[in-house]
């Protein structure tokens, strides 16, 4: 936005974007998804070469030691499938239900009287985030298709391809019947600053990005804020797990992606499997160029082999206690062997951020039980914490990842940007009142009988 605008008015012009949108059909909210994909293809070369700009600035702040490797890799969109992944989200969330409209609960409490909970939009988002570009996509979409309104703050490292992904976004709503202002981009902190003061307009504050940023807004905020400080995720190896099974998962767990929050950074190994299991693991992630932080039973093991893995000398160290409360984001896993399931736990509940953990086992009690005792937002069997993303959960593409207990947990797609209103309608021809209601002689009770439909009918 322009520097003449002032974050009041900016978070004003949103809400009432907002306010205004509520009577649309949802096929406006398609089409503009249409649109902005449209824009956003149109545009590809140019906001390839603002992404070039930006890598190019974050090379020499890694140069200098101001930002590390992690954070450079998220900057990039041209990475892999990451644009086409970006393009196919936007699709995949204009094909999914309309998440709004939908009716939960229904009581007939009296003849002619109906109750419905219905879902509804939050309504204005305030979303700040770090490095990753394509974010202001992925939330505009979810923003857009669950019915709420957006205010955008990217990261200064990745200013010009956020300007150019928000200025897209911008010509595809131009060309629909909804405002102008429902989905805005902002570039200073000053405004971020300003925004979090304003609780009558903004409803939803949601950022993504390191703790630091997480806690700073947490503390400096009336609005509610949903999201994830750290990404603190395991792997338990369990006495019965398979070593092709442990193999495949923990290597992909801990290399499809180092940098992401849903990456394993401790990997428990049970200590019955010291001699077997852990073995073949550790020389499969060594392979892979993993460097090793392990406690002294999982370093003996390794350093007794009679044939000492390559990469030993150069990528196996001795582990700290901080070493377990410590967010790796490269190819770095922390190591520790421990005596039991239950111990297991005990150490994930106390070490993790309760983003994502995965059990390797073969026993459907061991399975069980980690699942229900490990307090996680994900709790994953024999699979990989990378699974933890919304795209390949089926909601299109996330917002984020919520450890917190209310409203939305784990990744958070179209649901978790909603809520719900009560609509009590009267049908009688006097209309309804409470008095008429009560115990005694000429007084009415509740029927409370469930309405069969899932949707309201007027």
């Amino acid at each position: 936005m322009g520097s003449d605008i002032t974050a009041e008015e900016i978070a004003k012009a949103a809400k009432v974007a907002f306010e205004e949108s509520q009577l649309f059909p949802a096929t406006v909210r398609i089409d503009a998804l249409a649109k902005i994909r449209q824009q956003l293809e149109a545009n590809k070369a140019e906001i390839f070469a603002a992404n070039k700009l930006d890598m190019e600035a974050a090379q020499v702040e890694v140069d200098a030691g101001k930002m590390s490797n992690a954070m450079m890799k998220r900057l990039d969109l041209g990475k892999g499938d990451k644009w086409d992944s970006m393009l196919k989200g936007v699709q995949d969330v204009a094909d999914l239900p309309d998440p709004t409209g939908v009716v939960s609960y229904t009581s007939q409490l009296d003849d002619d009287l109906e109750l419905y909970r219905v879902s509804c939009p939050i309504g204005v988002l305030l979303v700040i985030f770090e490095a990753r570009p394509e974010v202001v996509v992925n939330i505009a979409a979810l923003a857009i298709k669950s019915g709420n309104a957006a205010i955008l703050k990217g990261g200064k490292e990745s200013n010009h391809t956020t300007h150019l992904l928000a200025k897209a976004i911008s010509q595809g709503l131009s060309q629909t019947s909804l405002p102008s202002t429902y989905v805005q981009a902002i570039q200073t902190r000053a405004e971020v600053s300003a925004l979090l003061d304003l609780d009558r307009y903004i409803d939803l504050v949601i950022p993504r990005g390191g703790n630091s940023l997480v806690k700073a807004i947490q503390n400096s905020t009336r609005i509610p804020v949903m999201g994830h400080a750290d990404g603190l995720c395991h792997v338990y190896l369990d006495e019965s797990a398979d070593s092709q099974k442990a193999v495949r998962v923990v290597v992909d767990s801990k290399t499809d992606y180092p940098s992401a929050c849903n990456a394993a950074e401790t990997l428990i190994v049970h200590t019955s499997l010291l001699n077997t299991v852990w073995r073949e693991v550790a020389q499969a992630l060594l392979a892979a160029d993993v460097h090793l932080l392990c406690d002294s039973h999982t370093l003996s093991t390794l350093a007794s082999l009679p044939n000492v893995p390559e990469r030993f000398s150069s990528h196996v160290h001795s582990s700290t206690e901080s070493s377990y409360s410590v967010e790796h984001l490269d190819l770095t896993i922390s190591v520790i062997a421990l005596p039991s399931l239950h111990s297991a736990i005990q150490f994930i509940n106390s070490h993790s951020s309760h983003h994502t953990d995965s059990i390797i086992t073969e026993s459907e009690r061991a399975a069980s039980t980690f699942c229900r005792g490990v307090d996680s937002a994900g709790t994953f069997v024999n699979a990989s914490t990378r699974f933890a993303d919304g795209f390949r959960y089926g909601f299109g593409t996330e917002v984020g990842i919520s450890t917190g207990r209310i409203h939305a947990r784990g990744p958070v797609g179209l649901e978790g940007l909603v809520t719900y209103k009560y609509i009590l309608r009267s049908k009688a021809e006097r209309g309804h009142t409470v008095g008429e209601f009560g115990v005694g002689e000429g007084k009415k009770s509740f029927k409370h009988a469930a309405i069969a439909t899932t949707s309201v009918p007027f």
